[in-house]
């Protein structure tokens, strides 16, 4: 702390012991407040202002303009700002004394009547005002411009009150998730909620965290999806079912990247990956509708148009045209080609990549930053994914698909593999490229789940979708730091 707060933080502390000497608690209880700001600024606007009558407000003074005998304060509560004026004559001069302990971020309650000023500003004219909590530290500097981008992150709370336009990207975020609720929900879906500790971490590909649990003497891991426990669901006899909740992934933090994240995934019986696609686009279409009013937003430099139908391409045919390689081809010796054509290209690759992890870069390298507008890339490989199920006409494909826009993947889905045969092979497969290649992000055998789908799973369409990167592209936020309340960041000791 600067030696300059420090003395500010000293001095609203005495002011603390001041106002208690004078019989007044700095920190009450409760505070009843008949209006919001906006609610009572609505009330003249429409001519609703009874005559004399009183109403109350509170919130955080934010503007404190001292007139001598008169004072005008800014009050900002969650609705927005309303003004209020303190007149000695109005609440006698020992009350207007105790205005001199108030201080910017001080949260106040104030009863009075409303008017419009000459200069046509609503406001409150006191008649009586309680403090309700006294901030024993300032706000920034030119409080409404927090431009410290590493404070912003870690003082959230700083930054929602001094830059409106952050509050409104969470607000924003509210409504997005709330719209998507409201569309699954009217589609017939239900909202379940699975285990965040599972026993074996599964259902993608990443490095998860692990905690031990005390009274089960027992390992456990934060999840990395929620897919294998919502499939169960549909073995289980539930036909459509979703899940909004946080994931957690052991990896880098990047614009894109953060351990801590929200998805949605969703999974409905009798479906294929061709009828997710459909509920996708829609789904996003009308989220953007109902939320920004429209389905072309701005993101970065470009001009994004997220109404139906998105361009659809096989990713054999975008590693085609990007890349000029026939990933069939290159796959066909359990990746070797596929290695020596990256290295011919100037990719840094070692043996302990996978082919599933060749595939991956291959795409984030050429591939993703070139599809800008909203795109389904169709049809990977097996090998890449071992929860999808194959083509009919193609055993080495599965049919899944990415969404992308902005050069971002933001959805993954696929037709869900529903032969426990299979999938107890391909797990087998998983733990062999595990041993041989060291890959940590390869999935786990899951013999619990093996047994669950050895019940029967119907034909089934999965959807898992990125809550926070569809966030940033219906916000134009360039990083996912920006649409997460409380990013991940080392600790300052």
């Amino acid at each position: 702390m600067s030696k300059r707060l420090e003395d500010m933080t000293q001095q609203r502390t005495a002011k603390v012991q001041q106002l208690r000497q004078r019989g007044i608690n700095p920190y009450p209880n409760r505070y009843t407040r008949t209006h919001t700001a906006q609610e009572a600024k609505a009330l003249v606007e429409e001519g609703k202002v009874a005559p004399n009558a009183v109403y109350s407000v509170a919130g955080r003074i934010v503007a404190h303009r001292d007139m001598g005998k008169a004072t005008f304060v800014d009050l900002q509560d969650g609705s927005g700002r309303i003004q209020t004026y303190f007149a000695s004559e109005h609440i006698g001069l020992e009350k207007y004394e105790i205005l001199h302990d108030l201080d910017l971020g001080d949260f106040v309650g104030v009863r009075g009547t409303l008017f419009r000023t000459r200069r046509g500003e609503i406001t409150v004219n006191v008649s009586d005002f309680t403090i309700l909590a006294k901030a024993l530290q300032p706000l920034p500097e030119k409080w409404h411009g927090l431009v410290d981008v590493e404070k912003r992150y870690r003082q959230r709370y700083l930054d929602l009150i001094s830059n409106q336009e952050t509050k409104d990207i969470f607000v924003k975020r509210s409504h997005i998730i709330a719209a998507i609720r409201r569309f699954l929900e009217g589609r017939g879906f239900i909202e379940v909620e699975t285990p965040v500790f599972q026993p074996v971490a599964g259902g993608a590909r990443a490095r998860p965290f692990v905690t031990h649990h005390q009274a089960l003497d027992q390992d456990f891991y934060l999840r990395i999806a929620t897919e294998l426990y919502l499939k169960r669901m549909i073995v289980s006899g539930f036909d459509k079912v979703y899940e909004i909740g946080r994931i957690f992934r052991n990896e880098g933090i990047s614009i894109k990247h953060n351990p801590e994240f929200t998805t949605l995934e969703s999974y409905e019986a009798y479906a294929d990956y061709n009828d997710v696609m459909a509920m996708l686009e829609e789904m996003v279409s009308c989220v953007a509708r109902e939320v920004l009013g429209g389905m072309k937003v701005n993101y970065g430099d470009h001009a994004l148009d997220f109404a139906p139908p998105w361009k659809r391409v096989t990713l054999s045919d975008a590693v085609q045209e990007y890349c000029s390689l026939d990933l069939d081809e290159c796959l066909c010796d359990g990746g070797q080609r596929l290695r020596r054509a990256m290295e011919d290209k100037g990719m840094e690759l070692d043996q302990t990549m996978s082919p599933a992890y060749l595939v991956d870069k291959l795409l984030s390298e050429f591939v993703e930053p070139r599809l800008i507008q909203p795109t389904f890339l169709l049809d990977y490989p097996a090998d890449t994914t071992p929860l999808a199920k194959t083509k009919p006409d193609n055993p080495r494909i599965v049919e899944r698909f990415e969404a992308f826009a902005a050069g971002m993947e933001f959805a993954n889905a696929f037709t869900e593999l529903n032969d426990p045969i299979e999938q107890a092979a391909r797990f087998t497969q998983q733990e062999e490229w595990r041993a041989r290649f060291g890959d940590e992000e390869a999935e786990h055998y899951q013999e619990d789940f093996i047994t669950a789908l050895e019940h029967g799973m119907p034909p089934t369409g999965g959807l898992g979708v990125g809550i926070d990167r569809l966030v940033m592209l219906l916000t134009n936020q360039q990083s996912i730091r920006e649409v997460i309340l409380f990013p991940q960041h080392k600790t300052k000791w």
